[in-house]
């Protein structure tokens, strides 16, 4: 599905931005569907994809570990009413539910959870197939090699690496380009306001190499949004059996001062805090895409119809301080 060009789309002033070193240029938000096939059945999936599109996104992502597979099932099932170039397929392979073993990316599982997503969405390439995450028991030349074999055997355009540490996206994407000549298109990872460690070594490493940033959870979880400043509804990701655990990292106290100052800024600029968490993260010049997840329809248009707003630099710098003041005495206490 590479046949994917644009560069007119937009949501909102996410705009659009080069993918990395590739020619491709990528919208400004992405498409999550970590609760499609378990939270969102199939009429909100397909109403999240046409509302999605019709805001001119590109970036769909999945994992073969979301839902086991329904999700990509889901969407392998609903890619047929839309046209291929206007959808940009990712989708991150290596999940395992050993707890002892969260991550399997030995060859042989990589390529065995390839093919089966490629069977769940009904497609003989993705744009984009990730590893999605770093397991320490696999060579990670093992792991690379399995990246490029995929290039050279045409069933992915490009690839990258998911929640990987810096130091080794940095000797993935020199390992890669030596040995087979196939370059790393981007690293996926965690980035927000309330959780920074991409900036300690991956934002820096991206502006100087080209490897494109793609930020998961840029709303922290749904803390930043505000929903959870005075308790957890019962309807949100937070109350949830199987996301509760996903949430409460960032309930603490050093997160409630940052959603506090997000909340401030949303007051006094007359706009929603999701507005403001995003154009937070759009100041970011090393992050290409930042992907949205919702559970419903109605929260996705809530988010991508929301105010449009470059933040005042002075309310960026006011953001920033609190949120590095807040991290890092979380850090040392």
């Amino acid at each position: 599905m590479d046949s994917f060009q644009t560069d007119t789309g937009h949501i909102g002033t996410a705009g659009v931005k080069a993918f990395g070193a590739t020619g491709v240029k990528m919208s400004g938000y992405g498409l999550g569907t970590m609760t499609w096939g378990r939270d969102t059945d199939e009429y909100e999936a397909a109403k999240q994809l046409e509302l999605f599109l019709e805001n001119r996104g590109s970036y769909v992502d999945s994992a073969s570990s979301f839902g086991d597979g329904a999700g990509q099932i889901m969407l392998g099932q609903l890619l047929p009413a839309f046209s291929e170039s206007d959808i940009f397929i990712s989708a991150k392979s290596g999940g395992n539910r050993d707890s002892q073993r969260p991550f399997d990316n030995s060859r042989r599982n990589l390529l065995k959870c390839l093919n089966a997503t490629l069977e769940r969405l009904h497609i003989d390439r993705l744009d984009l197939w990730l590893v999605h995450g770093f397991d320490s028991h696999t060579p990670v030349h093992e792991t690379l090699d399995a990246l490029a074999w995929a290039i050279d055997a045409g069933l992915a355009s490009y690839v990258g690496l998911c929640n990987w540490p810096a130091t080794w996206v940095a000797h993935a994407q020199t390992y890669l380009s030596q040995v087979h000549r196939v370059p790393l298109a981007c690293a996926q990872v965690e980035f927000s306001l309330v959780n920074r460690t991409a900036e300690n070594l991956l934002l820096p490493y991206s502006c100087a190499t080209g490897v494109s940033v793609v930020a998961w959870s840029p709303l922290g979880r749904g803390v930043l949004s505000g929903k959870y400043r005075f308790g957890t509804p019962s309807d949100s990701r937070g109350a949830s059996s199987h996301l509760r655990s996903f949430v409460a990292p960032y309930l603490g106290r050093e997160s409630a001062v940052i959603v506090e100052a997000v909340c401030a800024a949303a007051e006094g600029l007359g706009v929603a805090p999701i507005d403001v968490a995003l154009a937070w993260i759009r100041t970011r010049s090393a992050v290409t895409t930042s992907l949205l997840g919702a559970r419903t329809a109605a929260q996705l248009r809530g988010i991508l119809e929301g105010a449009p707003i470059d933040l005042p630099i002075e309310i960026t710098t006011a953001l920033d301080e609190v949120s590095v003041c807040a991290l890092t005495s979380a850090g040392s206490s």
